[in-house]
């Protein structure tokens, strides 16, 4: 189920426009289904403001039990679209990480949230750190900005030793969503049971064949081929 943040005017090239919810309509969409339906895991995508990413957090806080929180810091569109207001950075550091189960930023988002220059693989796990300090309990190191013909994304975690995982760089335009869609993945596989290990390496195949079979849509950057699991099972 989903509680909608903001609606956007976007395509393939960029966001051209932001209208965002109400944060008290906000909290009333989480309210009903959990009072409902419940929920195992909580993802959190594009909060916008101060004022939504607080009506997000006491209704996590106020939650009984408390769901497993994934924490997707968006911050910036891939067009270059900023989507995170500056005061709403603090509000997503203090309010919601102390409740996160995992983050999931990427190389720049990881910069911006921690002060901290993301230029290497260990750059991502200093960063990582560093959101651990803040209250998380584990975080998911996007490597996918960073050069090279290998992506190396690293998992921090404050009850293991890091998690690397490694694969080769997709060349494509279709990366519309990717973030996004890892940290959909990975709270799925969360609810479904998996420890964070196996629910990250689920994920992150989940977005590289995703990537491979994206339609190739739009002038700018493309969406994913979402459907590819029904289509192996078709074909199967």
């Amino acid at each position: 189920m989903t509680a909608i943040t903001a609606l956007t005017a976007q395509n393939s090239r960029g966001v051209f426009g932001v209208l965002q919810i109400e944060p008290s309509f906000v909290e009333q969409q989480m309210s009903v289904v959990l009072e409902d339906l419940g929920a195992d895991v909580i993802k959190t995508g594009m909060l916008h403001d101060a004022a939504i990413v607080q009506a997000v957090a006491r209704r996590i806080r106020s939650a009984e039990p408390r769901p497993k929180l994934v924490v997707d810091p968006v911050m910036v569109a891939k067009g270059g679209a900023t989507l995170l207001k500056d005061a709403a950075r603090d509000a997503l550091v203090n309010e919601l990480f102390p409740f996160a189960d995992v983050v999931t930023p990427n190389a720049p988002e990881a910069a911006a949230l921690t002060s901290i220059p993301v230029e290497s693989v260990a750059d991502l796990t200093k960063a990582g750190a560093r959101i651990l300090a803040m209250g998380a309990r584990a975080a998911y190191m996007k490597g996918g900005h960073l050069p090279g013909d290998e992506v190396v994304d690293v998992i921090v975690r404050n009850d293991g030793p890091e998690i690397v995982l490694r694969g080769p760089r997709i060349e494509t335009r279709s990366t519309h969503g990717t973030g996004c869609t890892l940290a959909s993945a990975l709270a799925a596989s969360l609810a479904q049971g998996m420890d964070l290990e196996a629910a990250a390496r689920r994920a992150r195949e989940y977005v590289a064949k995703a990537i491979e079979g994206a339609p190739g849509l739009g002038s700018g950057h493309g969406p994913l081929d979402h459907g590819w699991p029904l289509k192996e099972a078709r074909s199967g």
